[in-house]
């Protein structure tokens, strides 16, 4: 008779470290009793989409039986037309966070390292896992990237360095000299990550998106975004400029056709549209220093801020802290990021809305503060 037991059959087992990831969770849509509760949860783009870039989508529909070409060929050229970039050099993935994924995967085994900022965006550390490789965080004094910490963390089984610039959910950014300063201390195998995902919302004249510099290095990847500028989160459309050699290694594993055609479409409408970016930008320019003001002025701290976004910092005891505020806002059919995921529960994220957005949210927290 068999000893053998249901309970020591072998069952397939996800590898080492998998189980480990703390999967993604995207900020909040729904609020119990409201219909359509405001969102500023998610740093969308509150103007929604250009309306071209909607009837481009629009017009794909007929085509919705074909298969698109992997390369996007048609946003290849318009991307590299428009920042003047070879077009050899560009990838394209399903947002931006599909090329982390694709970097840490060619690039690093079991045994290496990748760093990021402590409060860096939490798909990097879900990139470097996924591949087997040791996430180091850096420590942000004052929730900011330090690169004397981060280059404190390398050592030569590092592989690569992400940097969010400005960062995601605290605002902050890096100017030029610290960016040639990170680059320029990195073992000339490590790869510096500068993910630009809202580098068209900044105003600081001292800051670089790190083209300039990545046309030059050979290791370095900057990487773009068509879901918060363009406003087609939805249809997840991300583009990396980075050396040829790197991008031909990338291109053995994505996935055959990981960008739809109608985003294609869309993304490429999207880049044309002057006007929508214009006005992105300057609703931006306009009210993030106006809601760092307020706020700060009901004696909450707001972190300086080069985002679509600003960052709340609440007292960590007591009656008024962020887990309350964002309770009382949500009573208020307001939601807004809650950042304990991010290891920051004493604080919050806030979409930078419209007008009657930004008002109605400053006038919720005075309420709050209040009492």
């Amino acid at each position: 008779m068999s000893s053998i037991t249901p309970e020591t059959v072998l069952k397939p087992r996800p590898k080492t470290g998998i189980l480990d990831i703390e999967p993604y969770v995207g900020g909040k849509s729904k609020v119990e009793g409201v219909a359509e509760p405001l969102k500023l949860s998610s740093n969308e783009n509150i103007l929604g989409s250009s309306p071209l870039a909607i009837a481009a989508f629009e017009q794909t529909a007929h085509k919705l039986q074909l298969y698109p070409d992997g390369k996007a060929p048609m946003v290849r050229e318009a991307v590299a037309t428009k920042y003047g970039l070879e077009a050899d050099r560009l990838i394209f993935g399903c947002g931006s966070d599909e090329i982390f994924t694709l970097l840490a995967q060619t690039y690093c085994e079991p045994g290496d390292n990748v760093v990021q900022g402590q409060y860096g965006f939490l798909a990097y550390r879900i990139a470097g896992r996924g591949a087997q490789a040791e996430v180091r965080f850096a420590p942000m004094p004052n929730l900011r990237f330090d690169v004397d910490h981060a280059l404190a963390l390398v050592d030569d089984r590092t592989r690569i360095v992400f940097l969010d610039n400005p960062g995601n959910p605290t605002g902050g950014w890096l100017n030029r000299d610290e960016i040639e300063r990170l680059h320029d201390s990195l073992p000339k195998g490590c790869i510096l990550l500068l993910d630009g995902a809202y580098a068209e919302f900044v105003d600081d004249p001292a800051y670089s998106d790190g083209i300039d510099l990545a046309r030059r290095a050979e290791n370095i990847v900057v990487t773009r975004t068509f879901s918060k500028i363009h406003g087609l989160a939805a249809l997840r459309v991300g583009w990396a400029y980075a050396p040829a050699e790197m991008v031909s290694a990338m291109e053995r594993i994505r996935a055959p056709f990981n960008v739809n055609l109608p985003a294609q479409f869309a993304a490429v409408a999207a880049l044309g549209d002057e006007d929508f970016q214009k006005r992105s930008r300057e609703l931006v320019w306009q009210w993030r220093p106006w809601l760092t003001q307020q706020i700060g002025g009901l004696g909450l701290e707001v972190m300086p801020s080069q985002g679509n976004f600003v960052l709340v910092g609440f007292p960590h005891e007591g009656e008024r802290t962020a887990k309350a505020a964002e309770e009382f806002l949500a009573g208020r059919g307001i939601l807004v990021r809650g950042l304990v995921n991010y290891g920051l529960p004493d604080h919050l994220r806030l979409t930078i809305g419209l007008e009657a957005h930004n008002r109605a949210v400053v006038d919720a927290l005075a309420a709050f503060v209040s009492g």
